[in-house]
């Protein structure tokens, strides 16, 4: 078992007020703890501001030392939705097959998932991944791509324990 630190932005202007409730970390929570066998070590509630999102993001990464930084909200296609963005800025190299999934699990569910923006990539050693603020759409995009996350951070981390099951196909 590897012990990394995972790190929840919520990119919400009413819950960074604290005008609501965070309805999504509960559900993400329990989805780390159920696919990575470790809890949530930072968590912030941020608003859909640009700069203040790519400060926590950068900081989460950079100076948290966070494995995994989960981005929920921002992802849709309000003038205020700027996560895709702002993660685009912040990290090294995109893994769109990470995002892929998660669109593809939502359109089994909803034909509005394909108006989803979110984006997956690295920064150094860290994966960054967007999720939706919908904490059904938190569910099923986390869901489809939670078997592969222990496998990237050990990829990423160059750490071993991955599992090296390729189907045979040389990836």
């Amino acid at each position: 078992m590897t012990n990394w630190k995972i790190g929840v932005i919520s990119a919400s202007d009413s819950i960074a007020r604290g005008e609501r409730e965070d309805d999504r970390i509960p559900i993400i929570r329990t989805l780390v703890k159920e696919w990575l066998q470790v809890d949530v070590s930072v968590y912030r509630a941020v608003s859909d501001d640009m700069e203040d999102l790519k400060e926590n993001m950068i900081e989460c990464v950079d100076r948290e030392k966070c494995d995994l930084l989960i981005v929920t909200g921002g992802t849709g296609l309000s003038p205020r939705d700027v996560t895709p963005e702002v993660t685009a800025w912040v990290i090294d190299r995109p893994v769109p097959g990470l995002a892929e999934e998660m669109r593809r699990a939502g359109l089994q569910q909803s034909r509005r998932a394909m108006l989803t923006r979110a984006v997956a990539g690295t920064r150094g050693n860290s994966l960054i991944i967007n999720l939706p603020g919908n904490p059904k759409g938190v569910e099923i995009c986390f869901n489809a791509i939670g078997d592969m996350l222990s496998d990237a951070l050990h990829i990423l981390q160059g750490t071993g324990g991955a599992n090296e099951d390729w189907g045979g196909l040389g990836w």
